[in-house]
């Protein structure tokens, strides 16, 4: 029969000399059936032996790989038996977090659950880890082991909370996107502004020159005006006063004839 609960989290360190060490190891599933009385699965393996044993075996078959940046647990595998699972991962200096559960509990859980352990595990223990002799930090380990331990013990809990932190960050990120939108608008509102105020000041200025034009096209065509009338009216004294002149003198010639 499979549960979704968790038995064991186990902290190792593989050195490719020394080989596989386990550091520190929580039985979480006899804890939890002493506090509560519960009888399960996980008593049965509990009571068969060493969970220990089991995941050394394990990570000596089958050693995890490493996170893709130093200070980072990845590579994470999942080995699995007729009733439980071991879901474990590494860093680049060897250490190693696996955590034992029924088959039924999410491997995307348990992979959650290690990262975060590790985390809080190289804050707290991350130097002595190191260089630790096995099974040594089985006290100073049991805080942080049981607080996870405890924390992912309903996986269901921990899917909800993933999904709500979610929806909360892809609130987020849209929230950004609008207010960047927003922003472009904004951006591009004020470039239109100005463009439409130096719009506005070129066509004043155009008016003014225009009207500057007017003005001195009026005034040149004024002086042609007086210009041209100027000349028919040297033209015609040109032509009338000979005339004049002319005809006066036949006037008295005639008078004088007579």
């Amino acid at each position: 029969m499979t549960d979704a609960n968790i038995r064991c989290a186990l902290v190792y360190r593989i050195d490719s000399s020394l080989g596989v060490s386990m550091l520190a190891k929580y039985d979480y599933s006899t804890d939890y059936e002493a506090h509560d009385g519960a009888a399960s699965e996980g008593a049965l393996y509990a009571g068969r032996g060493n969970y220990g044993d089991a995941v050394t075996m394990v990570l000596k078959n089958d050693p995890p790989g490493s996170g893709s940046e130093v200070g980072t647990i990845g590579g994470f595998k999942v080995v699995q038996s007729d009733a439980h699972q071991v879901v474990y991962g590494g860093d680049s200096d060897g250490i190693c977090i696996a955590v034992v559960t029924g088959l039924r509990y999410p491997s995307r859980v348990a992979t959650q659950m290690i990262t975060e352990t590790y985390a809080e595990y190289m804050k707290a223990l991350g130097e002595k880890a190191k260089t630790a002799k096995p099974n040594s930090l089985n006290r100073p380990s049991k805080p942080i082991l049981t607080d996870m331990c405890k924390k992912f013990s309903d996986p269901n809990s921990i899917d909800k909370a993933s999904a709500l932190l979610g929806k909360v960050e892809g609130v987020k990120v849209q929230m950004q996107d609008n207010i960047a939108s927003m922003l472009q608008n904004m951006e591009q509102t004020e470039a239109i502004s100005n463009t439409a105020s130096q719009l506005n000041e070129q066509a004043s200025v155009f008016k003014k020159k225009s009207t500057d034009l007017k003005r001195q096209m009026k005034c040149k065509s004024l002086k042609m005006t007086l210009i041209i009338a100027s000349l028919i009216i040297i033209i015609l004294l040109v032509i009338l006063v000979p005339m004049i002149s002319n005809a006066k003198k036949a006037n008295e010639e005639n008078e004088g004839g007579n």
